[in-house]
């Protein structure tokens, strides 16, 4: 495997304004391959919005959704990556020939969709169709997956992932600044960031505490660390509906160390550069190896009724 250079970037996506959120998209991508990146990840529902997907009905969930890869949106992308010579994961909604929707994510390069994975876990919109398969792909001489926001906090997901191969898992994200039962959550006021270049240190303590990414610290760490894998997570910053979001999009390597992360209270991207060489010197590596399967399998793989609970859902 040779070194890449892998970007991670947030935005302020638009309620499906596709045009727009393409447009920044493109933006990004174009100063990330000019600052050397082979690839760029984008938040999930990067392309279509995510939030404001929970008034929708079926109807209007279609008419949002695409056919993948045909839908207009991937063959965008295509030209961007085609144009700029980079790869790019996004988000989208996604429906197929029988109307089923789902929350997809693809990432294309110059020739095409290279991957597609759909959401294990989606709960925006209940119309939504979960996905039922993990993915694994070659991206770059480099064995790649994609967990999607929810799907990252269900650990067996993570470890599944890394099992079929993966060594960088990519995962957007529409996350934190919401209620929840963990002490310090809650929503952010959209006045902070209204009035974030007058105060930028009012926001950035939401941001930053127990609100943000004082909880996100509290376990992506763990799942490149644990797994030995290099995790690459996105997030979009500012309003995302009626919801702010903080951002903090970053890449962490096998060691579970943030290697970049974005601080801007704006648009942003960052650059990391992996290298192969860290996937075998991590401790994660040694522990996958230690494994002995013979004593949990039975026990990691009993029955169980898929549960899940949302609890700023229940509160909007």
């Amino acid at each position: 495997m040779k070194t890449l250079k892998i970007a991670t970037a947030q935005f302020e996506n638009r309620s499906g304004d596709k045009k727009y959120n393409l447009s920044v998209i493109r933006e990004l991508a174009q100063k990330a391959a000019a600052d050397g990146a082979d690839v760029i990840a984008f938040h999930e529902c990067s392309v279509t919005g995510y939030t404001f997907a929970r008034h929708l009905d079926v109807s209007q969930m279609l008419d949002t959704a695409e056919f993948i890869p045909d839908g207009p949106s991937v063959k965008t992308l295509t030209a961007i990556a085609e144009e700029l010579n980079i790869v790019i994961l996004a988000g989208l909604f996604e429906k197929d020939a029988n109307d089923n929707l789902f929350k997809a994510y693809v990432c294309v390069d110059r020739n095409g969709l290279v991957a597609k994975y759909r959401k294990l876990h989606p709960f925006i919109n209940p119309h939504l169709t979960p996905g039922n398969e993990y993915v694994v792909f070659d991206l770059l001489g480099w064995k790649c997956g994609i967990l999607i926001c929810y799907d990252n906090n269900i650990i067996e997901n993570v470890r599944a992932t890394t099992l079929l191969g993966a060594d960088i898992i990519f995962m957007p994200h529409v996350t934190m600044c919401t209620p929840s039962t963990r002490p310090g959550a809650g929503f952010v006021d959209p006045a902070l960031w209204a009035n974030r270049y007058n105060d930028p240190t009012s926001l950035r303590q939401e941001f930053d505490g127990l609100k943000g990414r004082a909880w996100l610290m509290k376990w992506l760490p763990a799942r490149a660390y644990d797994n030995a894998i290099y995790a690459v997570f996105s997030n979009p910053i500012g309003m995302d509906d009626d919801q702010l979001k903080n951002g903090c999009s970053m890449i962490l390597d096998p060691f579970g160390d943030i290697i970049a992360e974005c601080r801007k209270l704006d648009n942003d991207y960052v650059i990391a550069t992996i290298t192969p060489e860290k996937l075998q010197q991590a401790g994660g590596y040694r522990y996958k190896k230690a494994r002995n399967p013979a004593l949990y399998k039975d026990i990691i793989g009993q029955e169980n009724t898929p549960e899940q609970k949302v609890v700023w859902m229940k509160e909007k």
